[in-house]
């Protein structure tokens, strides 16, 4: 009997190419894609049922809107709230996609699970655990939003387009002629239309007052539209005339207020992050030399990582990161391996 496959569908060509990948390499394959908000302009859902019926497979299309709203959207919200600035494709990864899928998986009776992610998975012997790496394509690599990865979903898991360039799964989607053979990679945040401070405003009922942008010293600069729209680092959109550029440093929720700041400001050699997920190693006892990712578009930087007292994954840079933002993800590597990461909290 053929090894059955659950391949998890995102209505794009990467998930698609991978679907079609793994039957032609002989597995027994089911598309699954996840119900998780509804978007009216979307095709996606079209889109995959249409290319299982191409490839005749099943496909099926689970409710899971009530969990991603807890999930995703309330913990987007949530850490602007807080002040920081949240990595919804992570948490969706870490806390709903992947593992509502492993549980479809396990309870339907297949052997493994694949993605249209560009990342790959190898067994190391001489460490007996499951590893990590970027995809082949270095530009579309995305081994970043899949740190929290665990040793059991790693036995289990299939990324076939890993192996291949984003330019080389297009091709063969081409020459299949799959109905999204040329459709665009999503750029945005996938549940949000527009900008998100209003999305924050009008669906998740956070409010968006007005407040004062203050320097270091606290002199009061101008007037801001509600200190959940602006990000560390910002420049762009301050809607300020000043005699020099300044960039947002940092906000204070409770005071709402917003301090602003010289690019030189924004400069830290040192990162912590909690909620840590080791993935090459089962744990860091000592330092360890490593190049890091603080965001996902970012060529790593080398560093010494290490584990404090408390339980906090700290990475010390060689040379000072820009603009580090609490809520956003640490990542770690080892030349292409994935060695962990987790959530920067200062």
């Amino acid at each position: 009997m053929n090894k059955k496959v659950l391949v998890a569908l995102s209505g794009g060509v990467d998930s698609a190419v991978a679907a079609f990948l793994l039957k032609s390499r002989g597995y027994d394959v089911t598309g699954i894609m996840l119900r998780l908000y509804d978007k009216p302009d979307s095709t996606d859902t079209q889109d995959a049922e249409k290319l299982c019926e191409k490839l005749n497979i099943e496909f099926v299309n689970p409710d899971y809107r009530e969990e991603f709203r807890k999930e995703v959207i309330d913990r987007f919200s949530r850490t602007y709230l807080e002040g920081k600035t949240p990595n919804p494709c992570v948490d969706c990864n870490r806390y709903v996609k992947l593992p509502f899928v492993f549980d479809y998986a396990d309870k339907n009776g297949f052997d493994y699970v694949a993605t249209g992610h560009y990342a790959c998975v190898a067994y190391n012997e001489d460490t007996d655990r499951y590893e990590l790496h970027k995809g082949k394509d270095v530009s579309k690599d995305q081994s970043y939003v899949l740190y929290n990865l665990t040793q059991p979903m790693l036995s289990r898991l299939l990324l076939p387009v890993g192996e291949l360039t984003k330019t080389e799964v297009r091709e063969i989607a081409q020459k299949e002629n799959f109905i999204n053979a040329n459709k665009k990679d999503s750029q945005d945040i996938c549940f949000i239309t527009g900008n998100y401070y209003d999305y924050l405003r009008d669906y998740c009922s956070v409010a968006t007052e007005e407040g004062d942008f203050i320097d270091t010293s606290g002199k009061v600069l101008g007037r801001h539209k509600g200190a959940v729209c602006y990000t560390r680092g910002q420049r762009k959109g301050l809607g300020l005339a000043l005699p020099q550029p300044m960039y947002v440093l940092s906000k204070d929720m409770h005071k709402n207020t917003v301090t602003l700041g010289f690019n030189e400001d924004l400069f830290s050699d040192v990162v912590y992050a909690e909620e840590v997920n080791l993935i090459s190693v089962e744990e860091i006892t000592e330092e360890i030399q490593v190049t890091a990712r603080v965001r996902y578009n970012q060529t790593e930087q080398s560093g010494t990582a290490f584990v404090t007292e408390e339980g906090k994954l700290c990475v010390r840079f060689d040379t000072p990161q820009r603009a580090v933002t609490a809520g956003q993800s640490l990542v770690l590597y080892c030349g292409d391996t994935v060695v962990g990461g987790g959530k920067i909290i200062e």
